[in-house]
């Protein structure tokens, strides 16, 4: 193996799921995804693609973990935890931090889909 090239998540609505992704982490649909015969959205993000497949109902889920950090998730990174924290709280999105105590916090899309952001200075 050589590195991930890329994640999925199942969503309900490309529009809301465009706007939270939009809004939330900056990130701006790609031109390369293809037509697949389904709705979906690719973003590019430095060699890693998220992928957001539409589906009417993605999952039934009878249990869901409180924190996000014991759910399937996406870790991300960036330089400032707190400029994420400040929109999430502006946006009135509930996020826990990390229980290990590392500058990290989890939270849902719309879908409830987990993201995980790290704060990570040496990038």
């Amino acid at each position: 193996m050589l590195a991930i090239h890329h994640v999925s998540f199942l969503i309900t609505d490309c529009e809301i799921s465009e706007q939270f992704y939009s809004k939330v982490l900056g990130l701006e649909p790609s031109k390369s995804r293809p037509d697949l015969g389904f709705p979906g959205i690719w973003y590019d993000l430095k060699g890693l693609q998220i992928h957001l497949i539409q589906e009417k109902i993605p999952y039934h889920m009878d249990f869901i973990p409180e924190h996000g950090g014991r759910d399937r998730h996406l870790a991300l990174s960036t330089k400032n935890l707190s400029n994420i924290i400040n929109k999430l709280e502006q946006m009135n999105i509930s996020y826990t931090r990390s229980k290990s105590g590392r500058a990290a916090i989890f939270f849902r899309d719309p879908d409830l889909n987990v993201l995980e952001i790290i704060e990570n200075l040496e990038r």
